[in-house]
């Protein structure tokens, strides 16, 4: 009794950013669509929510699941505030991007598909980035770094690690006006 009544308060909940209204009830075929909405609105989709949406569409939280964790584009935990890809394509891996993405995995202390604790880096592979002509490429963000190099790695990262101090803040104000 217990467990319905929270998996109710998490539909409440979902309701007011008003993901569920748009759906109708028990109507299975808006599940990517929902999956979609819920993503957009915290960056990957939380357990209560999956949970809100199997209860709200009458689907078993396992499918909801599968679904969630068959397509690529889901996520079940949250993005650090920079992410980082690097491509692993035929012509990255010639040029040694397993080494780029070892240097990564070292200096942020995660493995590929994690997220550091502090929640600033996000590291993935990817197949292909699409820029072969300047292989091996990494991509942070919307940046790219082509013909990338270990010993560059520190400095890339650097650029990132870099947090606004509440000082930095007050004078990027001061200066705006």
């Amino acid at each position: 009794m217990q467990i319905k009544s929270k998996i109710f308060e998490q539909i409440e909940i979902v309701m007011k950013k008003g993901i569920l209204e748009k759906y109708s009830p028990n109507d299975r075929s808006n599940l990517i669509a929902l999956l979609q909405d819920v993503q957009e609105a915290y960056g990957y989709l939380p357990e209560d929510d999956l949970r809100a949406i199997a209860e709200y569409i009458n689907l078993p939280l396992s499918s909801v699941y599968g679904v969630a964790t068959f397509y690529n584009q889901f996520r079940l935990k949250p993005l650090g505030k920079n992410v980082i890809r690097v491509c692993r394509g035929t012509a990255c891996h010639v040029k040694n991007s397993a080494n780029l993405l070892t240097a990564l995995e070292t200096e942020l202390g995660v493995k590929a598909g994690q997220t550091t604790r502090n929640k600033i880096f996000t590291l993935e592979t990817v197949a292909c980035i699409g820029a072969c002509s300047i292989a091996p490429v990494i991509n942070i963000n919307e940046d790219y770094y082509g013909r990338a190099t270990i010993k560059e790695i520190p400095k890339i990262l650097a650029k990132y690690k870099k947090e606004e101090t509440p000082k930095n803040k007050i004078e990027q104000l001061a200066n705006a006006e």
